[in-house]
């Protein structure tokens, strides 16, 4: 097993599938707001634990 790099925000690395129109919307909705396809799932993820009540901050 590889040892994956380090880092200080202690993200973890996994892979996701995802269907091509989703993954289009995605995106073009990171796209609209400057921010990368990562940096959009991370924030929609973040989004949705906060409206769940799962997350906090």
């Amino acid at each position: 097993m590889a040892k994956e790099k380090e880092n200080n925000t202690n993200n973890k690395t996994f892979l996701l599938r995802v269907d091509t129109e989703t993954m289009e919307a995605v995106e073009k909705w990171a796209a609209d707001e400057f921010r990368s396809v990562n940096g959009q799932l991370q924030w929609i993820i973040a989004e949705a634990l906060k409206k769940s009540g799962r997350k906090k901050k």
